[in-house]
């Protein structure tokens, strides 16, 4: 007996319509696979559709004794059945038009045919390559667009020797924009935005006209060529001359014509998508661009590259197999049951589910090729080494199918793959290529075809290489000397001058904050400094390079990620020579087995290749909380003297001095001056979680934009505003009036709005930090600013080491309060500005699953008021609490969905995998997205999931237990087993005698070693005092479970190292303070 395929359940008249809507339609059908499981069924406009996303049963699919392939309803909608039947559109391949074209094209497109339109693949390619020398590396390049140019020439050439020009015209080809109508409106036609165009007056003429349109020009390219014969070997020659085979027939002209529309179609679009999605992929991990472009460089050098070395790009080629693993660009291949089949009930999955013999299964390339089961836990990472060294050979038959499968897989596969490999090569070859934006995420746009949306770069011709000499190289006639393997340089400096480069990596903008602190500190001692995040900086030799930087997880900020897989890709020993550099670094000593990783890398790469250090590498452990402090000493003991042995700058200045910043603002919004991709989001609900009395825990939930997307796990970035309160006490401390304008002057360095009247309130609220702790350097300038004795003597006092870490970083005092407990102290409204570092944006884990409402996501938080510990008459207000507890149903707010560790996610096999979750307060966040996404795969899904437990430290059942209703549901349903502690009332039933989570642990122990042993994937979040403890009782249990084993021998030493070996794949922490 079968069993019935899961599915959500149609509506009326609209059947399962809603279920899949979304901005890009194929992403709705997978989001529903991610619930369903492998195979789930739709009911759409009147008919049942079968939809398989995972391996096994696609495996079974693809026998072609049983089932066949579908044509593309995209190519066959409203076609004629009477009419021609191209290859791709043609209903099976026992169809006589099929049949012949297939017998007349194959020699066509045999190796040595492909290899024969090389001459001409190269003659489009090197007119991409020439309009990007030309137009130079500030000019901002969209993917897409060219790549699409590019393909379309290049098919139209070497298939009906007719040339579009594209790169010869700033607008697309009318045949194009026909193209791209068509077949945008047949792929979002199950989207209710597609359907009511639809029925606006003019559309449905429009797509006749443009069919018209596209059938005329395939007419009259197979009109003009027999009227204009040619000797070309080329496709429309083949067609038009070739006699099939089998019959001695020649093809007629209306079959010709229809081979030729669907081969600018099917023969552009998948290629176009496949480049463009292998540089988004490239660039987004470095590491793998640079990999990539040193192959070119050892296979091919400076020479014109020629066929034969296209089979020598080993890397490249895995590179365009692992591309299209991940994103098949035409994402899905439909299968049916072959009408000759004789089972009298077809059935997949083992005599599992019946497929009906009139319906096709959709089959979702996208995620049958990132199926855990056959690549792993890493499947949704871009990882080219899995494709190459025998891997690849080693897949399953049918793991990889991008080109679809049997007889009518894609024909012109060869001709895509030379194609691609030549532009790949060529581009590498050339360009130093990078992301406009160094925060871009892969967002999909779809048509026929998917393909990356608003993938923009830059590039920049390689050192050593110019226009002219780049025009030479592509004809094979280039002297121009051989510059390979070269790091990018700045230009050269006019002398009399000292400039300074000062590179910083940052997620949260605490090295963002000292690289501007340093520029200031520069300009005072007479350099010229340049600000950049290390992804869009150099590595200069005509001038010095301060380098500051984090580490996360072991793995580099998100801004400097190319940066470190540039230096890491060096190879020449000599490769920065004349460098001179010094690096600073940020690590949080919690995560002991990665403190530091980064900066030291960076150090060690630049000083191992050539490169001088001005001074020793810099540190701060953040979890001291005086990373100002540290980066002060360093700069002053080390960083100065070194710059002034190199530049004959001065050592020390006499007296502190109002720091400045340098950077170029480009635009009056908020987001923008602060240097932060943000985006504005909707306040769809605002809720307060816990009772009267207790410190304050708020639920609130946002509209995202259309084309943000997160995973449970995410962090949202939040961009806040100061509170009100603390605005008007810096307005009463300079006496400024509540309506006073500030306009900045141009010429100060600064990341505030200059040359444009500003509100001073919106200027603090909005631009500056009112509330962190002050700095030694902040204190040093207040106590040369007083002239009253006592209180000099007093602000002495606080930089003493003691003095300094109990009153201004244990208390929070800010500069602001400072200043008012000092009022003595002549500073300036400006120099106060000054002085204060832009705002940044607070991260926090999102607290929902997409897999609930795709659009939408939620945050859990605490709100600080609280006695201000350095003013008792005043109260301290946490800033993005405050800020989100102000904001009501209706607001917007500047908000960016940021990734996690990536090791930070639920189980990719949820069915066999346990999970144990452990988290205290607002720790529960990131869990409660875990759960729900839980609740979505059982409740809607059907999925039985592997067991979890989710441990939750409080104070007591009534008073913080965040989320109660919905967790004892979740409970009740078997979706997550809920375990607590309450300090306050640990005889509650609920706690079970357990008023820490120490306890509880201890207490359920035999459940958590249970549950691992079968292996389970253990979570913590919390602040690093409750991460610690609970390691600590997790260690201790470990320790005598085994002694009682009798493996009396173990020490905590080795049991430290089981578990620090076991980091991230078993157990995975996200700490904050």
């Amino acid at each position: 007996m079968t069993t019935p395929i899961p599915g959500p359940k149609p509506k009326m008249v609209i059947g399962n319509l809603l279920d899949i809507q979304d901005e890009v339609p194929i992403r709705g059908i997978e989001r529903l696979g991610d619930i369903y499981g492998p195979i789930y069924k739709l009911t759409l406009v009147g008919r049942n559709r079968i939809v398989v996303g995972g391996f096994d049963l696609f495996d079974e699919l693809c026998d072609e004794t049983r089932f066949f392939k579908f044509p593309v309803q995209a190519l066959t909608d409203g076609q004629d059945p009477k009419a021609a039947q191209g290859l791709f559109g043609a209903l099976s391949e026992k169809v006589d038009d099929w049949q012949q074209a297939h017998r007349i094209l194959m020699p066509a497109f045999g190796p040595m045919a492909i290899e024969g339109m090389y001459d001409e693949m190269h003659d489009i390619a090197t007119q991409m390559v020439m309009k990007w020398a030309r137009k130079g590396p500030e000019s901002k390049i969209l993917l897409t667009d060219d790549f699409t140019r590019l393909t379309l020439d290049t098919i139209a050439l070497c298939a009906m020797d007719y040339r579009f020009n594209s790169f010869y015209s700033e607008t697309m080809d009318p045949y194009v924009s026909a193209m791209n109508n068509l077949l945008h409106s047949r792929s979002v036609r199950t989207q209710i935005g597609g359907m009511l165009r639809s029925l606006m007056p003019g559309v449905g003429k429009q797509l006749e006209n443009d069919v018209e349109y596209m059938r005329k020009v395939g007419d009259e390219l197979v009109r003009f060529r027999r009227e204009n014969p040619t000797d070309k070997q080329d496709l429309l020659n083949s067609m038009i001359n070739g006699r099939d085979p089998k019959t001695g027939k020649a093809m007629r002209d209306e079959l010709i014509a229809i081979n030729m529309q669907t081969f600018l179609i099917a023969g552009h679009e998948t290629t176009s998508g496949l480049l463009s999605f292998a540089f988004a992929n490239m660039l987004l991990n470095p590491q793998t661009y640079f990999a990539a472009r040193e192959e070119v460089d050892r296979v091919i050098g400076k020479d014109k590259i020629l066929p034969k070395h296209l089979n020598e790009l080993k890397y490249i080629n895995a590179v365009l197999r692992e591309t299209l693993r991940l994103t098949p660009t035409a994402p899905a291949i439909t299968r049916g049951v072959r009408p000759e089949n004789t089972e009298e009930i077809v059935t997949i999955g083992g005599g599992k589910y019946e497929i009906p013999r009139d319906q096709g299964v959709l089959c979702l390339l996208g995620r049958i090729q990132r199926d855990p089961k056959v690549f792993g836990d890493d499947a949704d990472e871009f990882r080219p080494e899995r494709m190459m060294d025998g891997e690849f050979e080693k897949l399953p038959k049918n793991a990889w199918k991008p080109f679809g499968t049997g007889l009518r897989a894609c024909i012109g596969r060869a001709f895509a793959w030379q194609e691609a490999l030549l532009v790949v090569a060529l581009l590498l070859q050339n360009f130093d290529m990078s992301l406009d934006d160094p925060n871009y995420n892969m967002k999909i746009q779809q048509s026929l075809t998917i393909k990356p949306k608003d993938c923009y770069i830059r590039a920049k011709l390689r050192p050593g290489i110019t226009a002219v000499g780049l025009q030479q190289r592509l004809a094979g006639t280039s002297t121009a000397p051989e510059v390979m393997n070269g790091v990018p340089r700045s230009p050269t400096i006019a002398s009399g001058t000292k400039p300074i480069t000062i590179l910083y990596g940052s997620n949260t903008g605490t090295c963002q904050a000292l690289a501007q602190r340093l520029a200031g500190e520069a300009v005072q001692r007479g350099y010229t400094p340049s600000v950049l995040d290390m992804d869009s900086g150099i590595v200069p030799t005509s001038q010095p390079v301060v380098v500051i930087t984090a580490s996360y997880e072991g793995l580099p900020p998100d801004n400097a990620m190319r940066f470190v897989a540039l230096l890491e890709s060096q190879k020449a020993e000599d490769a920065f020579s004349g460098t001179h550099f010094a690096v600073f670094g940020c690590g949080h000593r919690d995560w002991a087995s990665t403190f530091m990783r980064i900066p030291k890398l960076v150090d060690n790469l630049l000083g191992s290749h050539g490169g001088q250090r001005l001074a020793e590498l810099g540190r701060s452990d953040v979890s001291m909380r005086d990373t100002s402090g540290d980066f002060s000493k360093w700069t002053s003991e080390k960083l100065w003297p070194g710059l002034a042995n190199y530049t004959g700058g001065p050592t020390e200045l006499s007296k502190p001095v109002l720091p400045q910043v340098e950077l170029e603002v480009s635009s009056q919004q908020r987001a923008t001056h602060l240097q932060q991709r943000l985006f504005w989001a909707n306040v769809t609900e605002t809720r307060t979680l816990t009772a009267p009395g207790e410190p304050e825990k708020r639920h609130i939930e946002f509209q995202l934009p259309s084309d943000m997307e997160y995973s449970a796990g995410d962090y949202l970035a939040v961009l806040p505003l100061n509170p009100d309160e603390t605005v008007r006490r810096v307005l009463k401390r300079f006496k400024l009036p509540w309506d006073a304008v500030i306009t900045i002057k141009k010429g100060h360095s600064t990341s505030l709005p200059t040359e444009n009247p500003l509100p001073a309130q919106e200027l603090l609220k909005g631009y500056v930090e009112l509330s962190q702790p002050a700095t030694r350097t902040d204190i040093e300038l207040l106590k040369e600013l007083t002239e009253d004795s006592d209180e000099k003597s007093n602000l002495g006092a606080l930089l003493e080491p003691k003095a300094f870490a109990a009153t201004i970083l244990e208390q929070r005092t800010s500069l602001l309060d400072l200043l008012e407990q000092f009022p003595h102290v002549q500073i300036p409204f400006a120099g106060f500005l000054a002085l204060l570092p832009p705002l940044s944006p607070r991260h926090y884990s999102i607290s929902s699953s997409s897999l609930a409402e795709p659009s939408r996501c939620t945050l859990t938080y605490s709100v600080i008021d609280q006695p201000n510990w350095a003013n008792r008459s005043k109260r301290f207000l946490g800033v993005a609490g405050t800020y989100l507890q102000s904001l009501k149903e209706g607001d917007q707010a500047l908000v960016s969905v940021r990734s996690t560790n990536k090791f930070f996610r639920l189980p990719v096999d949820p069915e066999t995998t346990p999970v144990l979750m452990f988290c205290a307060g607002s720790g529960l966040a990131p869990f409660r997205g875990f759960v729900q996404e839980r609740a979505v795969l059982i409740r809607e899904g059907g999925r039985k999931l592997a067991p979890a437990i989710l441990f939750i430290g409080c104070r007591s059942a009534t008073g913080d237990r965040l989320y109660a209703d919905e967790l004892d549901v979740w409970a009740r349903e078997g979706i997550v087993d809920v375990r607590y502690a309450f300090s306050r009332e640990p005889q509650h039933p609920l706690a079970g005698g357990c008023a820490r989570m120490t306890d509880r642990f201890i207490k359920d122990q035999g459940d958590v070693f249970e549950l691992f042993e079968k292996g389970a994937k253990v979570y913590t979040c919390g602040s690093s005092e409750f991460a610690k403890g609970l390691g600590a009782a997790a260690r201790k249990t470990a320790l005598e479970r085994e002694r009682k084993k009798g493996n009396m021998e173990i020490t905590e030493e080795e049991v430290d190292k089981w578990i620090s070996e076991r980091r991230n794949e078993r157990f995975v922490s996200d700490i904050f303070s």
